[in-house]
């Protein structure tokens, strides 16, 4: 690889003098590794630092800030993994010259749950194969038209077919296809509930639902949360007051991580049958355990409005959901509701999901994500021993209660440099008013094992105040407001 060229050289060869940049630590606390990143990407952010540009050598740097090379040389580690900079051999590291590309990624990602990229490329050859297969037809190829609202006849017989395989007969007739999960839950909540129907969810609940919901005009009713996930007994409760509904994640709840065991499911739909309640099932993560559970569309078909999404067990670029209408549901008004959204599940996505369901793809490439969650666990769980964090073995997010004094919000705020997706518990609160005094972790994407683990070493650092306080009160006590969009 050629290096870079050095602003300010006529020939483009890296100068020998060092570059007028240093960072400036005397106004900060916590790690000096971590704040060197700090001042990075501030000056990389603000333009005093451009692409290109031949960065201090790691000895200049320690000797100038009068500290340990060793520090020095983690801090120009972490900022390489974060794709700040790069090295090049002995002229030295250097601003790359994508690296506002890269931390704008980083930003537009910041909260979202992304998969667990499978290793050796798996879902790229998947993608690659399938799309070229599918598109042999070229231009008379019916994926490059308009398709049914519902979706083609095609994918709604193979998802049936899947649905029956996991214990819930389905007929091609009570599939609706959807640009995505949350195109069938606004679809859903448009379809059966109107303005003022009390729903039921968690304390602490998936951010996309809460804002359909208020949307609609629904009154919200926060349920009490255990290990277990959602109380039956503060379900049954809010039934008794005239609930209309109940909306759960029911494997690896989004916050939470609460898996309901089949007991609970079972006192759930009985609830639900005693008072005429509707089940509204986002199955996201349902397919992700090696022993699937049964959904609640297998124990009460004819109340359940089931999700079966793949963005959240493959991948976020399939924008392709399969929900299943319950028993005697007439499934043309909920595909009227979707495509006043988004018009059609997109075609050829719907189609690749098809074929691998088909050619037992699929499968592979859910056991691959599921695998790679084990790994990811496995490293999370080594750092946050001794801390109050819920999981899923097989998932790809925690759930992290904070220490005393640790403010969740202002740690959601200062995990950029080390690439973790955090976000605090308040915008999962059902009720603004209570947010629980949390944070949910995404393990996901494209990080490697090497930037996960040393990404918790720092988390865990700072939740045992090891970082100390830094600028602006660091960790503990409050802070502005921190937003960031979730998925």
């Amino acid at each position: 690889m050629k290096p870079p060229v050095e602003p300010g050289t006529a020939s483009g060869i890296a100068s020998d003098i060092a570059p007028g940049w240093m960072p400036d630590l005397s106004t900060t606390g916590g790690p000096r590794y971590l704040a060197i990143v700090e001042a990075l990407e501030q000056a990389i952010r603000t333009g005093v630092l451009r692409p290109g540009e031949r960065l201090p050598t790691q000895r200049d740097l320690a000797r100038h800030l009068g500290i340990d090379l060793t520090t020095v040389t983690r801090a120009y580690g972490l900022a390489r993994d974060g794709g700040l900079i790069e090295g090049v051999g002995k002229l030295g590291s250097f601003v790359r010259n994508s690296a506002g590309h890269a931390m704008g990624a980083a930003t537009e990602e910041s909260g979202m749950i992304v998969p667990p990229q499978p290793a050796f490329g798996l879902l790229g050859e998947a993608m690659r194969t399938g799309l070229t297969r599918l598109l042999r037809a070229g231009g008379g190829s019916p994926l490059l038209q308009y398709q049914p609202a519902e979706g083609s006849v095609q994918d709604r017989r193979q998802a049936a077919m899947a649905f029956t395989a996991r214990g819930l007969p389905t007929g091609p007739d009570q599939v609706v296809l959807t640009a995505g999960g949350q195109n069938g839950l606004q679809g859903i909540v448009a379809t059966v509930l109107a303005r003022g129907d009390r729903l039921c969810l968690g304390r602490s609940a998936y951010p996309g639902m809460l804002s359909t919901a208020r949307r609609q005009g629904l009154r919200l009713v926060p349920l009490g949360q255990d290990a277990g996930g959602i109380d039956p007994d503060a379900v049954r409760a809010a039934a008794e007051a005239g609930a209309r509904a109940l909306y759960v994640v029911p494997t690896n709840d989004n916050p939470t991580t609460a898996t309901l065991d089949v007991e609970r499911r079972h006192a759930l739909v009985a609830i639900a049958r005693r008072y005429d309640m509707l089940l509204i099932e986002d199955d996201a993560y349902g397919l992700l355990p090696a022993r699937p559970l049964p959904p609640l569309a297998a124990l009460a078909p004819e109340r359940t409005w089931h999700i079966a999404s793949v963005a959240k067990i493959i991948s976020p670029v399939l924008r392709v959901a399969h929900v299943r209408v319950p028993d005697g549901v007439d499934p043309g008004p909920l595909a009227r509701a979707t495509q006043e959204t988004a018009v059609m599940p997109p075609p050829i996505n719907a189609a690749l999901v098809t074929s691998w369901l088909r050619d037992g793809s699929f499968e592979r490439l859910v056991a691959a994500v599921r695998a790679e969650g084990v790994a990811r666990q496995r490293i999370a769980a080594r750092h946050l021993a001794g801390f109050d964090a819920a999981a899923h073995a097989e998932g790809y997010h925690l759930w992290l209660a904070m220490p005393r004094g640790v403010d969740p919000v202002m740690l959601a705020g200062r995990v950029g440099p080390v690439g973790l997706s955090i976000v605090a518990g308040q915008a999962f609160a059902s009720d603004p008013r209570d947010p629980a005094r949390a944070v949910r972790l995404s393990i996901g994407g494209a990080m490697d094992h090497g930037q996960l683990d040393r990404a918790f070493a720092w988390l865990a650092a700072s939740l045992r105040g090891e970082e100390g306080t830094a600028r602006g009160g660091g960790l503990r006590g409050k802070g502005d407001k921190a937003t960031a969009r979730q998925a």
